[in-house]
């Protein structure tokens, strides 16, 4: 019997098999104790094989997963999967409250690439003062990129529709600070999913009202993976020779570079930086780019060439 993953407590899984029914699992012992390389027994999203003993159900085995989120461990080694198998990342931020900050719609939309979803913005609570001035800067320079942008008020419902119709039939996790409003947003789409809210701090940080993930069911079918927000987001585990290509432009003009290996940071003939020149690359972009090798960097001195970091970008809340 095969199934997917919904949610996760108190020692036991919820499970989704093929026909439709809910059943809730515990894990056969050899999964319990995980493994070096993937410590993370099972998670939401993971495609399992289940049999049935008596009355009880057993996880016995886990399907490869075609695309994980994981959260940052100490020292910038592998944390606390998240979620797995999902198709597409919503970048959340907002217009206030938090403020609305391209550095960290930039880092929200690198960690999608770099774990290889589609990523799509999406720019909430437009309904407050210069609220859709600020989504439309967002909307220039991210569709110049070539990224779905939404913009959407959780509380009117503006732009709720068209969001939805974008989530339909894949499975999407919603990324982003604490605050934004990914909770309000959902129970917009779909006011069944009842799922908890809460204010912003008074140093403008939202406090996290997701503690734990799980698959949610949508109207128009597909699923969302309803995770803890980050509060701290950071390019701790990107290989940095790799980090271009998590930039779509800056690897479409990188293919006219004079160099192969060029890293666009000082190499003679190289094509990004004559694109950041001619205003074709977004400069804001361009020193994010720059911002993220740098802690790549440091993070892989840390490391030390000893350890393989996970391909993926890791947030820590």
């Amino acid at each position: 019997m095969k199934g997917t993953v919904h949610q996760f407590g108190g020692g036991r899984y919820l499970v989704r098999l093929e026909s439709g029914r809910y059943v809730r699992a515990s894990l056969r012992g050899k999964l319990k104790k995980g493994s070096r390389d993937d410590p993370t027994k099972v998670v939401v999203g993971d495609l399992v094989g289940l049999a049935r003993n008596a009355a009880t159900w057993v996880i016995e085995s886990v399907t490869a997963r075609r695309t994980v989120l994981v959260r940052r461990g100490r020292a910038g080694r592998l944390g606390k999967l998240i979620a797995a198998n999902v198709d597409q990342a919503l970048a959340v931020v907002s217009v206030r409250e938090p403020s609305p900050s391209f550095d960290v719609a930039d880092r929200l939309l690198v960690l999608a690439e770099a774990c290889r979803l589609r990523p799509i913005l999406v720019v909430n609570k437009i309904d407050l003062a210069q609220g859709m001035e600020i989504a439309k800067r967002y909307g220039r320079l991210y569709r110049r990129v070539g990224y779905g942008v939404f913009p959407v008020s959780a509380r009117t419902g503006a732009g709720i529709d068209e969001l939805s119709a974008a989530m339909a039939g894949s499975l999407s996790t919603l990324i982003g600070p604490s605050g934004t409003g990914k909770s309000s947003i959902l129970n917009s789409i779909d006011p069944k999913l009842a799922r908890r809210t809460g204010p912003v701090s008074a140093v403008g940080r939202g406090m996290h009202t997701t503690v734990r993930s799980r698959l949610l069911p949508l109207p128009r079918g597909g699923l969302v993976a309803d995770t803890p927000g980050f509060a701290d987001i950071k390019v701790w585990s990107m290989v940095p020779e790799e980090l271009a290509r998590c930039f779509p432009e800056l690897g479409r003009a990188g293919a006219m570079c004079r160099f192969r290996n060029c890293a666009h940071v000082s190499e003679p003939g190289c094509a990004v930086r004559k694109a950041v020149a001619d205003e074709s690359i977004a400069g804001t972009r361009y020193r994010n780019y720059l911002a993220a090798r740098e802690e790549a960097l440091e993070a892989r001195s840390r490391r030390g060439p000893e350890v393989k970091p996970p391909a993926i970008l890791i947030g820590r809340s």
